[in-house]
């Protein structure tokens, strides 16, 4: 776990929407919140399992730092809210925003149906919106702010399996991004995407497996030979881009996509 301990993010209160995970093995909201209090931020991890959220939580308080946990459903306004109104009430205060929730559906575009993309769409889009708005007004009276969305390198080309309603809302996750970074200037927040390309999470093992219609020996395989590195990053890998983007260093940094891909996007290797 090499992730920033030098205090870049002292004295910041960071809430990490979808920092739970779903099994052993680190997830990429995990990673991040535990990156975001090892840089000396304190943190609210925020999912919709507040088992998982909890179970972030004690890993960060065992390394000394400070974390609480909330249950929070991203595609309610006042699930969204409350959980900006607990970070204030327990931190003081919001500066840093992750939005770092993601479903999808793959397979057959013809097999997505209206509520499939109704789903997909409140969950990649409007949750950004709501949680957005909720922020926006603590970080205004805290002087400024940041706002990050985990996005895809699906949302800027095929990465081998269909799946079409991911990658349309991930790419329109991107221009929200960009819309909201030019929006919100005067009041000094900056808005980025993390354009995230294929990475070894618990995700891929217990949702991709049917996807991909082989063992997981030979997915993970095929994936790391999509990666001109010669293997998927990782969760941390994600985190630390994370915590550069949520600190100071970035501060004329707004508008954005940072690409994680292990120059995937750079090549026409695997798809």
């Amino acid at each position: 776990m090499n992730t920033p301990t030098d205090g870049c993010l002292n004295g910041r209160v960071c809430l990490v929407l979808g920092a739970g995970s779903l099994s052993k093995g680190w997830a990429i909201g995990q990673a991040i919140a535990i990156a975001y209090a090892r840089a000396g931020a304190q943190v609210m991890v925020g999912d919709q399992n507040l088992k998982a959220a909890q179970a972030t939580v004690d890993f960060i308080q065992s390394q000394g730092a400070h974390a609480r946990a909330c249950e929070v459903d991203v595609t309610s306004e006042g699930s969204v809210q409350n959980a900006v109104s607990q970070t204030v009430s327990q931190f003081g205060g919001l500066h840093v925003l992750h939005n770092n929730v993601g479903i999808g559906k793959s397979g057959a575009s013809s097999n997505t149906t209206a509520v499939d993309w109704q789903r997909i769409s409140d969950a990649n889009l409007l949750a950004l919106h709501l949680a957005s708005q909720a922020a926006i007004p603590c970080m205004r009276q805290a002087g400024g702010g940041v706002i990050l969305c985990t996005s895809s390198i699906a949302s800027q080309r095929y990465v081998g399996i269909p799946h079409l309603a991911y990658g349309v809302t991930k790419a329109a996750t991107n221009q929200f991004c960009k819309m909201m970074a030019v929006e919100y200037a005067p009041d000094n927040i900056r808005v980025n995407a993390l354009v995230v390309g294929l990475v070894d999470t618990p995700r891929i093992r217990n949702t991709m497996m049917g996807t991909y219609g082989e063992s997981e020996e030979a997915m993970v395989s095929r994936r790391n030979g999509q990666i001109p590195l010669g293997k998927m990053g990782d969760a941390w890998d994600v985190a630390n881009a994370s915590v550069f983007l949520a600190s100071e260093r970035a501060r004329f940094i707004t508008g954005i996509e940072l690409v994680i891909d292990g120059g995937m996007s750079a090549t026409v290797r695997g798809g």
